[in-house]
């Protein structure tokens, strides 16, 4: 596998000469990064980086001071409404869920967001509780589920559209080991079986090594290197601090 595929144009990442400054601040800097379908792309690097900035553009929840965003075949820049239709978005330490609400009818309120109707928002609310093994809790207040729960219910509500594209920011960030594993599979699950292209973004070494088919490293906003999938934690280790070192 090449190390920067070409991402398909009707459901992939394309990123080009990406750019953002917060005042005298630089986030990102000439960013060009490529997600194909199928793909688990990790977004590698220390606490900030520049990821959840970067996350927040292809989110379509953030406009950039230069360059091209293309997800899902759709100019994010151009039409932000439909480039977040394509796109399943989870964030770490989800807190916008109705906790006095089971986690059916959190995600039904969330389809109905999306423009289905009450019917088919149950439906989709039902079918993506199983495609995340939590079916059995459709009918528990979300105020006691466990943190975990609330990480797969947060990649539930993600895939409630049949995203082309799904973006993580650190959604492991605070959950157990157990917790974790299970969000992982899910995620490269929805890769490999429905051709999602995924960009994981983490400072985990090991999470990065467990899921990713490429890794790109982000440094003082700029993507240092990038390396193809395989690469074990201590690899990717040497690969930050290099990266680290190299861009002073």
């Amino acid at each position: 596998m090449s190390t920067a595929p070409l991402a398909s144009p009707d459901r992939g990442i394309v990123l080009a000469g990406v750019e953002k400054r917060y005042g005298s601040v630089v986030a990102l800097r000439g960013v060009d990064l490529a997600v194909a379908p199928g793909q688990v792309h990790v977004l590698l690097g220390p606490n900030g980086a520049g990821k959840s900035t970067l996350v927040r553009i292809l989110a379509a929840g953030l406009v950039p001071d230069a360059g091209a965003v293309t997800v899902g075949g759709v100019d994010a820049l151009a039409n932000p409404r439909h480039a977040r239709a394509r796109i399943g978005l989870v964030l770490a330490d989800e807190r916008s869920f109705f906790w006095r609400l089971n986690g059916l009818q959190n995600l039904a309120f969330f389809a109905a967001l999306h423009g289905f109707g009450r019917k088919d928002a149950l439906e989709r609310a039902r079918v993506a509780l199983g495609r995340v093994g939590m079916t059995e809790l459709a009918h528990r207040r979300v105020d006691r589920y466990s943190t975990g729960m609330k990480a797969s219910l947060a990649l539930a509500r993600a895939l409630l559209g049949d995203p082309a594209v799904l973006l993580l920011d650190e959604p492991t960030r605070s959950i157990d080991p157990i917790a974790t594993a299970a969000v992982r599979d899910l995620v490269v699950g929805l890769a490999r079986d429905d051709g999602v292209a995924v960009l994981f973004a983490t400072h985990d070494l090991h999470e990065a090594a467990a899921v990713a088919d490429a890794v790109s490293v982000l440094v003082d906003g700029t993507i240092a290197t990038n390396i193809r999938g395989g690469a074990d934690a201590a690899a990717l280790e040497t690969a930050l601090l290099h990266a680290a070192g190299g861009t002073g």
